[in-house]
């Protein structure tokens, strides 16, 4: 049996970092992944632990888009109603994040040797 899960998509919220009373980082988020039919969204809750969940705490923002490498976790607990719940998440193995960086164009203007660049965008008449 294998249970492998890659998954790419953008971060619906930022991630809630979290220490365990051990001291042991988790962090939780949510991914929206599109599905192959046009306006189906799927939204993925993804817990990373350790070192992943610090730098997943500390890089990834809402909308970010995100390589997700993990396995498939269905848990169920006892709810404060008294009923039973489940739970279906991806514990996060690996992650890649996917977006260019991104400098406001003013800092790339004031860097030297950026002077050219600067004012070749700009439009002659």
């Amino acid at each position: 049996m294998y249970n492998k899960v890659f998954l790419i998509g953008n971060l619906t919220r930022d991630p809630e970092l979290r220490y365990t009373t051990s001291g042991l980082p988790v962090a939780h988020f949510a991914i929206a992944v599109n599905r192959i039919k046009r306006g189906e969204v799927d939204f993925i809750n993804i817990v990373a632990w350790r070192r992943l969940a610090e730098i997943c705490g500390e890089y990834l923002k809402k909308g970010s888009p995100v390589a997700i490498e993990g396995r498939l976790q269905i848990r169920t607990y006892e709810a404060k109603t008294g009923g039973q719940r489940t739970v279906t998440e991806v514990i996060a193995d690996g992650m890649q994040m996917l977006g260019r960086k991104n400098a406001p164009p003013a800092e790339k203007a004031s860097e030297p040797g950026n002077a050219a660049a600067a004012e070749s965008d700009e439009i002659p008449f």
